[in-house]
């Protein structure tokens, strides 16, 4: 079947004034003007009543399972205190009658009281229940006393405390135990929510960031199998295990990398700094030595599987960085593998990251969340080295390619608002243009994953028919003079017809998302 699209902007390097696009078997067979699609034969013509098309986005780093939980269970996000926070979990526990509470999205940073609940806080709170409150970044939690008892070599881990506020070891023993109450019948409705949510915002295809510390070998199967689904975003495996080359294969995942802890999170001060944390003193931690992680990284190279790592602070950047230099140096070839590096926030030496070949997996939405000279990045490393955090200008000028992602549901899964946080940063020296954080949260993403060879992420003929169709704002497709007019485009981008991603205004909205052909998400509002 034919379809043809018209009466839009296609944004397409191809096809500069292209408002026309042809889809057949799944692949685009042709871009042009509209005069020109008056010659095209197809079974069906769509009026993209001035609509945006642009390639459609990956998200380069997403907890499936966990997103889905945010958006059907427990989510924190929103509380403005302690005491909301506990309210909130006391309404809960009244709802589902018993059962474990597993939530997320608390951040203390911002409550008056300025601390976590404590564990005899949610034992009055979910009346004695089992409670797993997972921190907005996901690197430390709240846990009850019932999931205490459930655990009982927690005392004995690193990173145990009797207030029930876990980090480290302790915090991946808790988690383990308390995601192992969602059954296989549960977790799917979870993946699937999560999916279908990220596909309704223009989303083709997610990158899974999994691993024995952040999910599990049976949250990774049953995400591939559901995966397999067209009508659904394509989902790219990862295993974050150290030396699990061949687990991570047999997984069906493509790396062994992703979510492979190096260090923590600032917000947690577990990030491995070079210099203590102006609130708390303290470094943070590395969990690996040099070279072991130069061992994975040869051993990766070698099965033709990427390495990665999740990388924070500047200490663990500049360890994966030796580690990659170390590798190179026994095999020149680790530098073209395609190597990632998860967040890669406090990175001390640009040039140096950049000749090692490593891509940069980075989260705009996280300086968006926690940057500027207040923030929580200011609070917890005060404001000089709050401003160096997150430099994307920087990295793109030295040649380092950048994947963009959500870490859904840390910061929550939103293209659009990805791009504006790239190209209207908190401190101006580090934004892009929206040109290229479009590009990063598109073609980037398949790049980050090797997978750019058959034209991924770009909008040209024979390339994958996977798109996404945008108004402008929240202006509907029927509203009078709704075409090309409607649209504000962003003088910075360089490119006609990409909307203004300034602070303030409207982002766009999506009507249809298709991967291959197939629809994933329709809004109704297309003719």
């Amino acid at each position: 079947m034919a379809q043809l699209l018209r009466n839009g902007r296609i944004y397409s390097s191809f096809a500069r004034e292209a408002s026309a696009l042809l889809v057949e078997d799944g692949l685009i067979g042709w871009l042009g003007d509209d005069a020109s699609a008056e010659t095209m034969s197809a079974d069906e013509v769509v009026d993209l009543a001035g609509a945006l098309v642009v390639p459609g986005f990956v998200d380069a780093h997403v907890h499936t399972t966990d997103t889905g939980r945010s958006l059907t269970g427990l989510d924190l996000a929103g509380a403005v205190s302690l005491a909301d926070a506990l309210d909130r979990v006391a309404g809960y526990a009244r709802r589902t009658a018993g059962r474990p509470i597993l939530g997320s999205g608390w951040d203390e940073t911002g409550w008056p009281e300025g601390r976590p609940p404590t564990a005899h806080e949610l034992d009055r709170a979910s009346f004695g229940g089992v409670v797993y409150l997972a921190r907005t970044d996901a690197h430390s939690a709240v846990v009850s006393s019932a999931l205490l008892a459930a655990v009982p070599e927690v005392s004995a881990l690193a990173g145990y405390r009797p207030s029930g506020h876990l980090i480290t070891d302790a915090h991946h023993a808790a988690r383990a135990v308390a995601l192992a109450s969602i059954t296989g019948s549960g977790r799917r409705e979870l993946q699937r929510a999560a999916l279908q949510h990220a596909a309704g915002l223009g989303v083709v295809a997610v990158h899974e960031m999994a691993g024995p510390e952040i999910s599990s070998e049976a949250d990774l199967t049953s995400l591939l199998e559901l995966a397999a689904d067209p009508a659904l975003p394509a989902v790219v495996g990862y295993w974050g295990e150290l030396g699990a080359a061949d687990k991570a294969r047999q997984l069906g995942a493509i790396g062994a990398g992703g979510d492979l802890f190096l260090d923590g999170s600032i917000g947690s001060h577990t990030a491995a700094l070079t210099e203590p944390y102006a609130d708390a003193g303290g470094t943070g931690y590395l969990r690996f030595e040099t070279g072991e992680l130069t061992e994975h990284i040869l051993a990766c190279t070698a099965a033709g599987v990427q390495a990665g790592f999740h990388a924070i602070g500047d200490a663990a950047v500049t360890q994966a960085v030796a580690a990659m230099q170390a590798a190179i140096e026994r095999n020149p070839r680790v530098r073209q593998a395609g190597h990632r590096l998860e967040h890669a926030e406090f990175v001390t030496d640009v040039a140096a990251f950049a000749a090692v070949g490593l891509t940069a997996s980075v989260q705009p939405g996280f300086d968006a969340t926690w940057g500027g000279p207040t923030g929580m990045y200011a609070q917890r490393l005060g404001p000089d080295r709050a401003a160096r955090l997150n430099p994307l200008a920087a990295l793109a000028a030295h040649g380092v390619p950048l994947a963009f992602g959500s870490d859904a549901p840390v910061t929550p899964i939103g293209p659009w608002a990805g791009v504006r946080a790239a190209a209207y940063p908190r401190f101006a020296a580090h934004a892009v243009s929206p040109r290229a954080a479009l590009t990063a949260h598109s073609r980037g993403g398949w790049r980050a994953a090797n997978q750019d060879g058959d034209s991924h992420g770009t909008l040209a003929p024979g390339a994958p028919a996977s798109f996404a169709v945008f108004a402008a704002g929240g202006l509907a497709v029927d509203a009078p003079n709704p075409g090309v007019a409607s649209w504000s485009t962003d003088e910075r981008s360089g490119v006609p017809g990409l909307p203004d991603v300034a602070p303030g205004a409207e982002l766009p909205r999506c009507l249809r998302t298709v991967r291959r052909g197939v629809v994933l998400y329709d809004s109704g509002e297309l003719g």
